[in-house]
């Protein structure tokens, strides 16, 4: 009796969690891994669907029903987050002009760096804008406060991508 709380539990949270990776590649453009994806989302989806309505004297299924579902949004931004798919444009505004130690680190790191200077409220000061893989999202924070604890970074979902440098990650 508790294998089928738990089947329906653990479909819920399959399903819901295919729902987030799919609906992260229909937004980057990945129309045949989203519609595989999603092929096999919208089966599991009816399946269980149909045990809990069919069943509905049994408040335990859709209990496990709506615990799956919640499990399964928190387990699906949990595996998005770490294959984290797509490119960004991060832009890091530093306190000071004159940072070409920390654009030739960046630069070093196989980070595509250009440099603008901007005007802020108190005066000018270097913009850096740097296009990456979101995978590389971390070494660039890192590498930033590194040299200025105050920076400012603000990224941003890039898509489509054409020409540019981009870092090459280490296998």
């Amino acid at each position: 009796m508790f294998i089928s709380y738990f089947l329906i539990f653990a479909s819920r949270v399959l399903d819901v969690s295919l729902m987030t990776i799919r609906t992260i590649m229909v937004v980057q453009g990945r129309r045949v891994h989203a519609a595989i994806i999603g092929f096999f989302e919208v089966g599991i989806y009816v399946v269980v669907l149909s045990t809990v309505v069919s069943n509905l004297d049994d408040p335990l299924k859709l209990l496990a029903y709506c615990l799956g579902y919640a499990t399964g949004n928190y387990v699906g931004i949990t595996i998005e987050s770490k294959i984290a798919l797509g490119n960004l444009s991060a832009q890091i505004i530093l306190k000071t002009s004159g940072n070409k130690e920390l654009v030739d680190k960046l630069r070093e790191n196989k980070f595509g760096v250009t440099v603008v200077q901007g005007e802020g409220i108190n005066g000018y000061k270097d913009l850096l804008i740097v296009a990456l893989h979101r995978k590389d999202l971390p070494v660039l924070k890192e590498i930033a406060y590194e040299y200025d604890e105050t920076a400012f970074i603000t990224v941003n979902n890039v898509n489509p991508v054409s020409g540019g440098y981009f870092r090459t990650l280490k296998k």
